[in-house]
């Protein structure tokens, strides 16, 4: 059987003649119809670097969705690529099922010397496959085992990924065992309140339905939640709500999954999310960012729910030694470089300057956010009713942003529940002048979209 060469690099000449078309048009032809981020950005990328990203066409892109969070030092950091070459140079296996080795001592101890220390001090960790949504699934089977009960609590807007289990705890799942309860909001309050009132009313009514013995809801297996909402609108839980969640499950012997496969690593300005509030779960499922830019997923939980047989939860692909390396070099250079805090330090800020864009754009409903994980959810403000809280989600305004942007070489990912929030989510190594060149960039298109949306001609009249 021929061994088929590697595709060699493009040149200039193949890059002005369109190769990069012909790339998507056949991406088109073999590729499911469920792919998504290559609809909305129709880009080859071939070369990275940091916050830059290289297409086939020779344009260069400002890459602020980072991997959909999983690029804490953006794209090909030298010392990512040093622990990769590592790995390679010494001859060690990169296949290794689950079986102890040197990589992974030092990436569980890395992983270890980071976590809150109400949970390092006494955790065992499992490793999962390479998804974050198989480590939701281990966490699911994990507190189900441990407790004997099976059912789940969550949170509207949820999203914990796309295997069976985990979309049952994400918000748009239907039929299932699911106890669905409100996630706090300002902005869209579910109690139409907002502020420490609503977040009152969340609490109460969590701690009620527990509480009532005609509510349906039997004792659960563990509730999962997420520090910050990414997909369901960048929306982050206010740390007093955290608290009570946490009081409400000790109280009542309910293990608490805290998902930080998105807001780990530094992300939003401290290294785990929880630790705003100064929560300790009993429960943290891991991805994404941990594994330096490579697939890696573990859940790290105390040692008391450790009640699983050998095998309980298993998979081929546990074992990744590339990853291990790159997300032991990772957390090792976010942790010694104080970049969780840079994160904060520097994601306050632009969320103020945002915020500033919406006196010049009533489009612009809300900004919010922590650290570097932000969203700035765009509305309708002429279609507002006059008892609206707040004027209506346009999705199409966000959808027409997200093109302008890329027109201005800038990727930004959308979310929430009506696909009207722009996400940013740049590297943790922004710096203050690519922080500017981001900003300068998005109001740009903001206004053009604006523009452009203004001039729609009106559909008839009702």
């Amino acid at each position: 059987m021929a061994v088929t060469e590697p595709a060699p690099a493009l040149t200039p000449a193949e890059r002005t003649c369109g190769a990069h078309e012909g790339i998507l048009r056949r991406q088109a032809q073999r590729e499911s119809a469920a792919r998504t981020y290559a609809r909305s950005l129709p880009i080859v990328p071939v070369r990275a670097r940091g916050l830059t990203i290289e297409g086939a066409d020779g344009r260069r892109y400002l890459d602020c969705l980072s991997g959909a969070g999983t690029l804490a030092l953006g794209h090909n950091h030298p010392v990512v690529l040093e622990a990769i070459r590592g790995v390679l140079d010494s001859g060690a296996p990169l296949h290794v099922l689950d079986l102890a080795t040197p990589v992974k001592d030092a990436f569980t101890s890395e992983l270890f010397a980071t976590l809150p220390a109400g949970l390092a001090d006494d955790a065992r960790i499992q490793f999962c496959g390479p998804a974050g949504t198989d480590a939701v699934e281990a966490a699911l089977k994990l507190v189900r085992t441990a407790t004997g009960r099976r059912g789940i609590l969550a949170f509207s807007g949820a999203y914990h990924g796309m295997t069976a289990g985990a979309l049952d705890a994400s918000g748009g799942a239907t039929d299932v065992r699911v106890a669905r309860l409100p996630y706090p909001q300002d902005y869209r309050c579910p109690f139409g309140v907002g502020g420490e009132h609503g977040v009152e009313l969340a609490a109460r009514w969590t701690e009620t339905a527990l509480d009532d013995p005609k509510s349906g809801i039997p004792a659960p297996a563990g509730m999962i939640l997420e520090p910050v909402q990414g997909e369901g609108g960048v929306i982050p839980a206010p740390d007093g709500w955290l608290r009570r969640m946490r009081e409400i499950t000790a109280d009542r012997s309910i293990p608490l999954i805290a998902d930080e496969v998105q807001t780990g690593v530094g992300r939003t300005g401290t290294f785990w999310a929880v630790e705003h509030s100064g929560v300790v779960p009993d429960v943290m499922v891991l991805s994404k960012a941990i594994g330096g830019s490579l697939p890696l997923a573990v859940v790290v939980y105390r040692s008391e729910l450790d009640a699983w047989e050998p095998g309980a939860h298993a998979g081929t692909f546990r074992g990744n030694q590339l990853a291990m390396a790159a997300g032991a070099a990772t957390l090792a250079y976010v942790r010694e470089n104080r970049l969780a805090e840079r994160a904060g330090t520097l994601g306050a800020r632009m969320l103020g300057q945002l915020q500033g864009l919406s006196a010049a754009h009533p489009c612009i409903g809300d900004v919010r956010g922590r650290g570097l994980m932000i969203g700035v959810e765009l509305v309708d403000p002429e279609s507002a009713g006059a008892d609206a809280l707040a004027p209506p989600p346009d999705p199409a305004l966000a959808s027409a942003v997200q093109r302008q942007c890329l027109d201005r070489g800038l990727i930004v990912e959308l979310g929430g529940r009506h696909n009207a929030v722009v996400r940013l989510l740049p590297p943790l190594t922004l710096t203050d002048e690519q922080a500017a060149a981001v900003l300068d960039r998005f109001a740009d298109a903001l206004a053009a979209a604006e523009r452009a949306h203004r001039a729609r001609p009106s559909g008839p009249s009702r």
